[in-house]
């Protein structure tokens, strides 16, 4: 009996075989690469403000510490956003008749808050806690980047499971002594590594078993 098929069918299937293979191992890296880029977790990506505040300006530029305008970031699990008497503290005198603060002045008025774009959002089904990870030692700048470097903000990093695990696996990576968590920049004492400091900031602020720091209850509760 005669062949069905040219024998050149063989090949052809051979070759979509084996090209099968590859063109699904290229979309699965497409699809990793869309899932980790700024298109989809935002990061490094500019947020439109109503009113442009420069973090540069106002860290960078005039020294203005953190919890001037964050005053939670300490005692609670969030950081606030400043009301607006807090920029009125200054601008009710500096600028005053800036068109740029008009929206500042009108939310003062009238008592209606500034809606800003929120820039860090997780999603609600993580927890965060601001203050213990302040008041354990690790800095604004470790998260939020140089932020004195920034006259629009944005956010600073994915905010992916990997890169929140990454920084609990190696905690002693990142701690510094509580009084300079708001300080840009910060780096250890001449002659002392990060990992000489951070391995004495964990025994001092009981980071001790840092494996419970990766369970899965410690953020999704």
């Amino acid at each position: 009996m005669s062949q069905i098929f040219h024998r050149s069918t063989n090949a052809l299937a051979r070759f979509t075989i084996f090209g099968a293979v590859f063109v699904l191992a290229f979309l699965g890296w497409a699809m990793e690469m869309i899932d980790r880029g700024s298109w989809e977790t935002r990061a490094v990506q500019v947020r439109q403000q109503p009113v442009p505040f420069s973090h540069a300006h106002h860290v960078g530029g005039l020294g203005l510490d953190c919890r001037y305008c964050h005053t939670t970031v300490e005692t609670s699990s969030f950081a606030n956003i400043p009301p607006t008497k807090t920029c009125m503290n200054c601008h009710s005198e500096i600028w005053n008749t800036s068109p740029t603060l008009e929206p500042v002045r009108a939310s003062f008025r009238t008592g209606e808050s500034i809606r800003w774009t929120r820039v860090y959002d997780l999603p609600d089904f993580v927890y965060f806690d601001h203050s213990i990870h302040v008041n354990k030692g690790i800095g604004c700048e470790s998260c939020h980047g140089r932020v004195d470097r920034m006259p629009l903000m944005w956010q600073n990093a994915s905010l992916q499971m990997e890169w929140c695990l990454g920084c609990h696996r190696s905690v002693q990576d990142h701690i510094r002594p509580r009084q300079f968590v708001t300080r840009m920049g910060y780096h250890p004492p001449p002659g002392v590594s990060q990992q000489e400091i951070g391995q004495r900031l964990m025994k001092e602020y009981h980071i001790q078993d840092v494996r419970t720091l990766t369970s899965c209850s410690t953020c999704h509760r």
